[in-house]
């Protein structure tokens, strides 16, 4: 039956719970069966350093420099890749004109090149706007470091990740 108290609130009654629901038995089965649902599953865990992703073609990784055949760095210090780059990760110090007959016909070398890889949101612009193909985007998605100043790339270890890319055109080789 219903009444009302002195408010004029209806007071319900509550029928008497069962003894499965008041010894929480219908919830603990419920759990056992979820938790064995989970376990006999396929397992998807990959053991990270063993395995790792299988990357799709299209992949856009983290930039870095090329050397060319004769082992001499590609980039001329256009700077393009720096002005196009939108979070601004990318800054080149050009030194003027070499006049070192080691390097070719090449009117200029960065001094500095670094590109902050904390920045960098991989778009792949400054692959695409570099005119001498200095620039090519590696498939790795595991930067790691100690810390932040350890992602901050310079010419050398962009260089040295990046390793000699052979091309059939030689524009810069001496005549």
């Amino acid at each position: 039956m219903n009444e009302t108290n002195k408010k004029g609130y209806k007071i319900m009654n509550r029928p008497a719970a069962s003894p499965a629901v008041s010894c929480y038995f219908t919830a603990v089965t419920g759990g056992i069966r979820v938790t064995l649902s989970h376990f006999l599953r396929k397992k998807i865990t990959m053991q990270y350093p063993e395995q790792k992703w299988q990357l799709p073609e299209n992949y856009r990784g983290a930039p870095y420099l090329v050397k060319d055949q004769d082992g001499r760095v590609k980039c001329v210090s256009c700077q393009l890749c720096e002005f196009v780059c939108p979070p601004k990760a990318i800054r080149i110090t050009p030194p003027g004109p070499d006049k070192n007959p080691e390097t070719g016909n090449v009117e200029k070398r960065p001094k500095e090149f670094h590109i902050n890889m904390l920045r960098c949101i991989y778009c792949g612009l400054c692959q695409e706007v570099c005119p001498e193909e200095a620039i090519f985007l590696m498939n790795d998605y595991a930067l790691t470091a100690k810390n932040r100043s350890e992602l901050i790339y310079n010419k050398d270890k962009l260089l040295e990740l990046g390793g000699i890319k052979f091309d059939n055109i030689q524009k810069w080789k001496n005549k």
